[in-house]
């Protein structure tokens, strides 16, 4: 498993946003540069966090975005998984019905569903306050 990049991405405008500790609407501008990534592939990412309702956004002038909720409200399992990222470690775990063919005779198929439970209490066991 690889966390991309839109992901990783994605947890540090999080991590951004929960620094700044405050109900302020802060431009996309300031996060890129604050974090060095481009504003316009940021505005891939922020669309996805406001889609999925971490964030909140506003138009115009005085808008920008910030948290809907608390930092610790946030898990990094929900951020990757809100910037679609999968935490499979194979790819017959990324859908929760497994399609696969082989399936039920497949004699690895428990260790990878264990590692993908370990992964994910991983990450679900992480909040934003706790990266602050």
């Amino acid at each position: 498993m690889m966390i991309s990049t839109r992901g990783r991405y994605a947890l540090r405008v999080m991590v951004d946003l929960a620094e700044r500790k405050t109900d302020e609407y802060v431009a996309l501008r300031e996060i890129a540069e604050s974090q060095g990534i481009s504003e316009k592939y940021l505005e891939a990412i922020v669309k996805r966090l406001v889609r999925e309702g971490l964030i909140r956004g506003i138009r115009g002038k005085g808008g920008g975005y910030r948290l809907s909720r608390a930092p610790g409200e946030y898990t990094v399992g929900s951020i990757l998984k809100a910037a679609d990222e999968s935490l499979a470690p194979v790819a017959c775990l990324e859908t929760e019905e497994n399609l696969c063919e082989r399936a039920e005779g497949c004699k690895v198929l428990p260790m990878w569903e264990k590692l993908y439970g370990l992964i994910d209490d991983f990450f679900e066991g992480i909040t934003l306050d706790m990266l602050m």
